[in-house]
């Protein structure tokens, strides 16, 4: 899943819809138009911009969103520009407390963090500035990685795949079904000197001869709810899920399909309506 705009870059043509938000209803709407063909958003205190191939534009569809929420929107058509250069120009470092600091190479080092990653600020998802990836972070805190196979399902950037390799993980598979963003987590990961995460481009779990002591999974609602079943299916005993890009509307669901798979909740994280779920294979 990409959170912003890597492909636009790659792309002749572009639809850019601009509306004033607060930040509970950036939260929302990023979700919603993610999941409409949205692949790039940029988030300011009261404007939220949002980028779509032109082809991929359905605009009666969006419409019914910003309706649904009481917004309305400007829309203009962008050409190609180089959005990587736009985006490291404004890419400021993140300190998740003292766990893990998130920087670009042209960043002074973080200090009086136990990790630190440095990653090529291209706008993928998984940065660190949404707070999907920061909730799912800050739960890996709390999870014992040492010597443990790992998937990463929906990597983008590749920061979970790397955190979980400096917190001891002896395998980590990151899948992604974009492959802009594959692109820039093997970068990502050469970046930090990582030597045991293999980058695959897929859209589903489907590994017949692994399983995975813990299962990582920062994509959305859908997406999630249409994997459980296989994810349930690459579980060792004993293992341990955590899932992400979900709103907190999309608790009951979740934990009600996870329950049908045999997953038991452990946890529940919140921040700015996003939710974070640790869930342990019965």
């Amino acid at each position: 899943m990409v959170y912003a705009a890597d492909l636009l870059f790659f792309m002749q043509y572009y639809i850019q819809l601009t509306t004033t938000a607060d930040s509970a209803q950036q939260e929302i709407l990023i979700a919603l138009l993610s999941e409409n063909g949205f692949e790039g958003f940029e988030e300011n205190e009261n404007e939220l911009r949002a980028f779509i191939a032109e082809k991929d534009f359905h605009e009666g569809e969006i419409q019914k969103i910003f309706t649904s929420l009481s917004l309305s929107y400007e829309k203009k058509i962008i050409q190609q520009m180089n959005w990587n250069e736009e985006w490291e120009k404004n890419f400021d470092p993140i300190i998740v407390d003292d766990f893990c600091g998130i920087r670009a190479a042209f960043h002074h080092p973080i200090k009086n963090v136990a990790h630190e990653i440095i990653i090529a600020p291209k706008m993928s998802f998984g940065t660190g500035h949404h707070a999907t990836t920061f909730l799912m972070i800050e739960a890996m805190r709390d999870i014992d990685f040492t010597h443990k196979t790992v998937l990463d399902f929906g990597t983008g950037t590749g920061i979970l795949a790397i955190l979980s390799e400096k917190l001891g993980a002896g395998k980590i598979y990151a899948i992604d079904n974009d492959e802009w963003s594959i692109i820039n987590a093997q970068e990502n990961i050469i970046a930090n000197d990582s030597k045991n995460i293999i980058v695959e481009q897929a859209d589903r779990i489907n590994f017949s001869n692994t399983r995975f002591d813990i299962i990582l999974a920062n994509v959305n609602r859908n997406v999630i709810l249409d994997q459980l079943p296989f994810i349930r299916q690459q579980l060792k005993p004993q293992s341990v899920v955590l899932l992400s890009g979900l709103l907190n509307e999309d608790f009951d669901e979740v934990e009600k399909q996870a329950r049908n798979n045999n997953l038991s909740i452990l946890s529940k994280s919140l921040k700015n309506n996003w939710i974070c779920l640790r869930f342990s294979k019965e």
